[in-house]
Parts: structure tokens; sequence; C-alpha cells
């Protein structure tokens, strides 16, 4: 998938990085502070509470990156990396997780993620594996 420029991204379009971001997490308090740094950066976001609604959103086809918790209530993030794989939707995705063990972050890496980061997640962290999930 290419990604990169959009009108509406600013900086996002000068820099090659994904234009629009969606962010899968069941707590709100996350969800919100994710899409308030995506948006600090120019980057259009949306956010999801659950993998079953970013799948039945619109959304799906346009994401150039996916940030994604492992622990969701119904499908999990492994579960909706293995199908976005089946569905050969090669979308670039950071997980992100409370609970964090090397064994869940060998399995996200080997699935195909981009990065694989520990909660509470620092902003120049995450801004670094948006840019590897641009090189993707």
């Amino acid at each position: 998938m290419k990604i990169g420029d959009h009108d509406t991204a600013g900086a996002a379009k000068d820099s090659g990085l994904p234009c629009h971001i969606s962010i899968v997490d069941d707590d709100a308090s996350i969800r919100e502070a994710l899409k308030s740094l995506m948006r600090s950066v120019r980057f259009n976001v949306d956010a999801f509470a659950s993998a079953e609604e970013f799948l039945a959103s619109e959304r799906v086809d346009d994401t150039a990156c996916l940030i994604l918790d492992v622990y969701l209530p119904g499908m999990n993030g492994f579960e909706l990396q293995s199908h976005l794989k089946t569905e050969g939707r090669d979308i670039p995705i950071i997980f992100i997780t409370a609970h964090s063990d090397e064994a869940s972050r060998q399995r996200a890496l080997k699935g195909g993620a981009i990065d694989f980061l520990s909660k509470p997640v620092r902003r120049d962290t995450l801004l670094k594996a948006i840019q590897s999930a641009a090189e993707y």
C-alpha cells in the first residue's frame, strides 16, 4: 500500500508519513489521547472501540497505518491482524499494550507488525514507529 500525500494531511504530506491513521483501543481515554496526538501532527485519524467496529467502518480501505491494542473485547488485536492478512489487506500495524511480554511481542512481529509498544506510549516513540510504517 502506498502511503503519503493527502491534501489535508499538512505535515504528513510533506514528510511522506501516512495520511490516515486508525486507532483501535477499548480504553476511551487512550483513544482520545492518541487521536489528539495524531491531530496535533496533522494526521487524519479515526478511533474505534473494537476490532469489529473498525471492520464495519468505511476506514478499512483507506487506513495507511493502524494503531492497535492487543487485548480487546471480542476479536483481539492478533485476531484482527490475522483477519486483515487473510483478506489481503496489507495495513501496517503498530501494536500497543499495557500487558507487554516477549511472547506477544514476537507473535505481533512475526505476523508482520511494524512495532510493538508498551503503554504508556511515548510520543516520539510512536511517531518514529509511524515513520517506519511510511517506509513499509
